[in-house]
Order: C-alpha cells, then structure tokens, then sequence
C-alpha cells in the first residue's frame, strides 16, 4: 500500500479521484491501492515554553533557547493557557495508522516551504521512518497531477528546503518568545508582542508614519501659460519655484507687459521603450489588487488560494515573475482558452499570433514555481472579487506576451522675459502590450498632452498666463500596496552603501508570509486602517519608541537573514551555523529589552466610578478595576475602533467620549456616536441630535 498525504481534504479528494482511491473512510479515502489522507494546515508546530516546564514570565528564564527543540500537536488556546486541538488530535490519529500500514508516502503537501514543513514535522513527531516520494506541481489541474505522478521526484531532493522553513520556524520562536517576553517583563504592564519580521514591518509604517506628521509644508507658486496652435491646446510650467507669491505675481505682470510671446529654445525628441510588465508572483499581485480593488494582501491571498484550488489558476504562493521553457508551449493554448471569456475576448484580438514576447521566460529566475498563470479551464461563474482578481492575472498574462510600447516623448523649454518654461508632449508610435487594457500612461504619472510641430526659435502667443499655488509634498502614509513594496526592497532602504549592494534584491518576508504579518500587526493592535492609509496606534508607536534603536527593528538584519534562509535551501549555507547565529542575536536583544525602561507617567490615574475607591487598571484591550466584588470593565476596542486613552479619561471624569467616528455596526454599516456612561456604570451610545438617542 502507498499512502499520499495531502496539505487539505479538498486537494486529498481531487488526488484520490485521480489515483481511483473512492472509498470514504473516516479521515482517509482508499482504493487501488492507495491511503489517502490529510493534514489541516500545521497540525504539528513547536512546542510552547510551558512544554519545557516554564511557566509564566520570568527574567531568569530568559534567554529561552531549548535544545533540542520539541514538537507538540497544535494546540488552541482557552481562558488560562493552551490546550491540544482535539481537531488535530484526531486526524493525527489518522496518519499515524495509515503511515503504520504503507510501504511509502507521497508527499502532497502544498509545494513550497510551508507545505514541506507541515508534512516534515507529522512525519518527525510521529517518528516515521517509511521512505516518500514529493509530488510537486504547480497547478491542480488533471493534466498537472497526472504528470507531477509520473514525475514524482526522491523526498531526499528537499532537504534543504525542509532545513530552510525549520530554520525559520525555529528563529520566529526564539525571537518572538523571547523578544515578547523580555519587553512585557520590561513593561510591568500587559502582553508585548515583538517578532522577527513582524517588529521590523512595524517599523517601517511608524517611521513612515512620523515623517509624514512632522513635515513641515511649504508653498510655492509657479507661472503656468496656456498656448494655441493648429487647433491644439497646451500648458507650459516655469521651472523655477518662487517662495515669494508677490514675486511670482510681479514676474507674471511683467510678461503680459512684454507681449505675451513666449520663444522656443530647445526641442529634444526622444523614442522611449516600455517593456511589457512580466507575470504576477504573490506579492504583485497583492499589490495591485490593493491599489485597483482596495482589497487587503490577506484577502488577495484567499481569494487565489481559492481560485487555485478551483483549478483556475496556478499556485499562488510564488515568488517569481517568470516561467521555464518547457511551460512556454502551453501559452498558446491559454490565449485561446481566454477567448471564451466575454471579459477577455477583446483583449485576446490585439494579441499578436506568431510573434509573442518571450521576455518572461527564463529558467534561471523560476524559483519554487513558476510566475501566476491561468490554467486551461475557464470558469463561468465566479463571485465578483474572485473575477477580479482572476481576470487581473488573465490580462496580465496578454500583457507579458505582447510586444513593447514605444513612445516618442518630447521635451520643450521655451523662454518668456528671461524665464524657462517646460513642456513634455508625447505621441504612441507603436502601442504594444498597452493596448490589451488601453490605458497609455500609468495611474501616478501626469498624463501627457499631445503637441503641435514645434521648433527651435518659434515664437508662440500666450493665451493666458495663471499662477498656481503649490506646496511641497510629506512622505505619503503606507497603503498595504506600498508596505508590500517596502518588505519586498527592504535590501533598498539599508544605509550603508555595501549592505545595501548586497542585500538589494532581498525583502522581510516571503510573498507567502507578507499578508500574515500585515494581518498579525491588526490583531496585536499595533496598527489600523483610516481610509485606505496604514497607521500606528498608541501602543503601536510606544513598542516602535522602544525598539527603534535596537537589533530587532533592523530592516538590514532580517533582509539577511531572508537570504541566509535563501542559501540553506540551495543547500550552500548551514542550517546549524544559522541556528548558533539566531541563538546569540536572541541573547543579545533579550538583554538589550529586559533593560529598557517604560515611562507610565503617560497613562492617567482614574478612579473607578462604580466603587470610587480603587484605582483603574489600563490596559490596551480592556480598563479595568482592580477590586473583584466591583469588578467594573470597559473594553477599549468599540465596534472595531480602538478608544484612546483620551476618551477613556473623558469618559471616566465627564461622563462621556468625544465623538467616535467610523464604528461598525453588526451589520457592517458605519455610524458616529459618543460613548457615554449611564447611571448603572454601564455605557451607550448617544447619537448627534439630529440622529435621536439610542441605547
């Protein structure tokens, strides 16, 4: 008998169809054969402190550096601690009897680093020793499965990979266990959560967040003349700035007093190149579904996920833009497939049979998987953020095939009383891949006007001449689009010049752990949304104050950790050396935070109004009193709006918040009210007098 393991019971159905495994067993199918079986997600992780006998948070325990490292069942946490997941219990129960009854294994676990980590820990934890094989494929189809089992390739092939995501595994919980505990000793006062990738991630919004707030604007104006010339309308800026606007005022009487004649001085012409875009990998597709349909990386991740495992498209979890010359053959087919698709239809007319762009295939920078593609079956109906974002990857796809874009881009200065005016026009030669969608200039770029035939030494009449008030710009705040551009170039942001060479290509994270990250800082309550901007809460901005300085919010270290990781895989660094070198970092940063001071002086001294006698204990989830027959409780997180420490107060000595904007109703409609505290000590909400009073 051959047992196959799968990473979920949905692709364990699809194999077992496959290999004629159709009868239905608790927790397995079998036939032919073949024990089917599966995992859900991590079934098996590292072991909590508590495993080692450490129980609460103490300072003598710190460093914890265990050795060996021990595996337990996942485990969900209750009212005081953990417990094993009685879920996964069972099923490993499963595996356990069908590993006891097989020859060898088929490992069909997702094929990246995560799905090898999950199958490696089952198959340690529960001491295996049978021999297995590893599908690996990159699409659900058929057509995929079929040749991933007459390709299925020696489990010993993956080692390096399997040391690779243990080795991150293990960091994650030195650093995050030891980080967290050592702050939270530090505070005296609530959970602190730091992490490897996570702290850094932090960092980067609230510096972010800073630079923005405290940029000083400045205005400045400049001229802008309207023009005319065979029926063509266009605008010329000057090229300097005043900081003075009577200046720029005088600067303009003075050119209408001259004539209102502007004279061309320079005309450079020159043809530009646009390549096509190459495919998606995750983290390009996440960002662009956050910049078109404002959807967060965590339901971009979900949403193709699904899609994948619908067998529309293929495995999302990539980090490459490029496919390999055997997958090249297939694009023909998948255009042709894509004309059954009313969406896509007219984008696969301007598709050049014949004469498709190979620049995306490059065996050389095809890691894991291959770059984001369709499969050939088309779906009829999907929900309407799965269309979008299938057909995202669909068009991206005519996209990379199709021929350049050439433009001819002209640069003008022409010259009134003295002062330099510019102006850029541009005119399409050969639209290339911008034709599939049609848009000719990107969404952050100015568009460009057409131009008349314009030459040196042409004198053109002035219109009308306007002043235009501008004012320098702050950095712009994080959207999820831009923080998943800053973890991908992390390398880019390092200071030091050699560093930075080095690490340019290098991000915090992977395309498959972005959205997790992003998705943890919510859940911690470090940062939240205001429109579609990313931002640092209170306790968000005081972790960033104590740390900023230290080793665990340094972009650089972790960007080379990313690529020590990089080289285990390839089996060209140690996983071992790697572990020695995590265990010493830990020490050294336990150390630095357990010396940390917190001020408190920040938080107010409020009375409990129910019993008036104890001090309120403020925490960032929950304002409590102390005294457990009074047991008075607020919970600061009201309808998904965090209160601030501010309001709380207000509310505790007035009786009542300022004006809480943006909460959500169980139905999920936004609504404004104040917070107010009645006679009993419990609290309502009161509505602005037009809206009547509510409870």
């Amino acid at each position: 008998m051959k047992a196959i393991i799968a990473e979920k019971p949905s692709v364990a159905r699809e194999i077992a169809g496959l290999v004629g495994a159709s009868d239905k067993k608790d927790g397995y199918l079998t036939g032919n054969g073949y024990l089917v079986t599966w995992a859900f997600g991590h079934l098996v992780g590292l072991g909590m402190p508590q495993d080692y006998g450490i129980t609460g948070f103490e300072k003598a325990s710190l460093p914890i550096l265990p050795n060996p490292f021990l595996l337990t069942v996942r485990k969900v946490k209750i009212d005081k601690g953990y417990i094993a997941d009685t879920g996964a219990l069972k099923q490993l129960k499963v595996i356990e009897q069908i590993f006891n009854r097989c020859n060898s294994i088929i490992v069909a676990t997702d094929a990246g680093r995560e799905g090898e980590l999950i199958f490696r820990y089952i198959y340690e934890y529960l001491k295996c020793n049978k021999p297995f094989e590893r599908l690996w494929i990159s699409s659900l189809t058929e057509k995929a499965i079929k040749q991933g089992f007459e390709n299925l390739k020696s489990g010993s092939d993956f080692d390096g990979l399997y040391q690779s995501a243990q080795g991150r595994s293990r960091a994650d919980w030195l650093v995050g266990i030891n980080a967290s505990q050592a702050l939270s000793i530090a505070a005296g006062n609530g959970i602190y959560s730091l992490g490897r990738v996570q702290t850094p991630t932090l960092a980067l919004i609230c510096k972010r967040y800073l630079d923005n707030k405290n940029f000083s604007v400045k205005k400045y104006w400049q001229i802008q003349l309207s023009h005319n010339k065979e029926l063509i309308d266009f605008k010329s800026i000057s090229k300097i700035k005043w900081e003075n606007q009577k200046l720029a005022d005088d600067t303009l009487q003075s050119i209408e007093r001259n004539g209102n004649i502007a004279t061309i001085t320079s005309v450079e012409t020159k043809s530009v190149t646009e390549q096509p875009p190459l495919l998606f990998d995750l983290t390009g597709l996440q960002k662009e579904a956050n910049k078109m349909l404002n959807l967060s990386a965590d339901e971009t991740l979900n949403i193709a996920q699904s899609l994948y495992e619908k067998k529309f498209i293929t495995y999302p979890r990539t980090g490459s833009k490029y496919i390999p010359e055997d997958v090249w053959a297939e694009i023909p087919n998948l255009v042709r497939a894509l004309q059954d698709r009313d969406s896509c239809k007219q984008a696969v007319t301007k598709v050049k049979w014949g004469r498709f762009n190979k620049r995306m295939v490059n065996d050389l920078r095809v890691t894991d998987h291959h770059g984001l593609l369709i499969t050939e079956k088309i779906p009829s109906a999907l929900s309407v953020k799965e269309t979008a974002i299938y057909d995202m990857i669909a068009f991206r796809l005519l996209e990379a095939i199709s021929g350049a874009c050439t433009k001819e881009i002209t640069d003008i200065t022409l010259e009134a009383l003295h002062y330099d005016f510019a102006l850029k026009g541009c005119k399409i030669l050969e639209p290339g891949w911008r034709s599939i969608k049609g848009y000719f200039s990107d969404e952050d770029t100015e568009p460009v006007q057409d131009l008349p035939e314009l030459k040196k030494g042409d004198e053109i009449e002035i219109k009308e001449a306007t002043i235009l008030e501008k004012a320098t710009k702050a950095p712009v705040l994080y959207t999820e689009a831009g923080l998943l551009s800053a973890m991908e170039s992390a390398g880019k942001q390092i200071e030091n010049a050699e560093e930075r060479k080095a690490l340019q290509n290098i991000g915090i994270g992977t395309p498959a752990t972005r959205a997790s990250i992003i998705e943890t800082l919510f859940s911690r309550n470090y940062i939240q949304r205001e429109k579609k901007f990313l931002v640092p809460t209170e306790k968000g901005l005081q972790v960033y104050e104590l740390v900023k300085d230290k080793k665990i919010a340094d972009v650089a270290m972790t960007a080379e950790w990313e690529l020590a990781l990089q080289k285990i895989e390839i089996n060209e660094a140690d996983a071992g050396a790697f572990q020695k070198e995590m265990e010493t970092y830990v020490t050294t940063i336990t150390n630095e935070l357990l010396q940390t001071s917190i001020a408190q002086n920040n938080l107010p001294k409020l009375v409990c109004p129910k019993c008036k006698s104890q001090q309120l204990i403020i925490r960032d989830k929950i304002v409590k009193c102390p005294d457990e027959v009074c047991n008075w409780v607020q919970f600061r997180n009201v309808c998904g709006v965090q209160i601030s420490i501010v309001d709380i107060e207000s509310l505790i000595t007035k009786g009542k918040t300022s004006l809480i904007k943006g909460m959500k109703s169980k139905s999920g409609k936004k609504f404004d009210a104040y917070i107010v505290l009645n006679k009993d000590y419990k609290t309502s909400f009161e509505f602005e007098k037009s809206k009547g009073y509510k409870k």
